[in-house]
């Protein structure tokens, strides 16, 4: 079994800042690839950004330049910096991974932009 637990976060102007953090625990052996994805209500779960195992980022076209991913690999967190945050950032935002080819999601934490 594998956990993840996001946090971080909030209510933020437009203009600011947050730091969303994704914790991974269980039977989690090795360096994952893993993603940060956002959901509006009544909409799809969209990727937002993704780290490959090798470290390797993407992003999708609507948050880069604004958003950095990255990981700290003795804690097991990957990280996701927002800067320059919109109204239209609001969400609820996940992390995701898959592991020996089954897919964990965390409970998702709640990022308010307001205008």
């Amino acid at each position: 079994q594998v956990r993840l637990v996001e946090s971080g976060g909030g209510l933020v102007q437009a203009g600011g800042s947050l730091r969303l953090s994704c914790a991974a625990s269980g039977s989690i052996f090795g360096i994952r690839p893993m993603g940060w994805y956002r959901q509006t209500p009544g909409t799809q779960r969209e990727l937002v950004a993704s780290i490959t195992n090798a470290n390797t980022a993407n992003y999708a076209d609507s948050v880069k330049g604004r958003f950095t991913i990255s990981r700290d690999i003795p804690k097991n967190t990957v990280y996701l910096q927002m800067n320059s945050l919109k109204p239209e950032d609001t969400a609820v935002y996940y992390c995701r991974t898959s592991v020996a080819g089954r897919e964990y999601w965390g409970q998702g934490t709640q990022v308010t932009v307001s205008s």
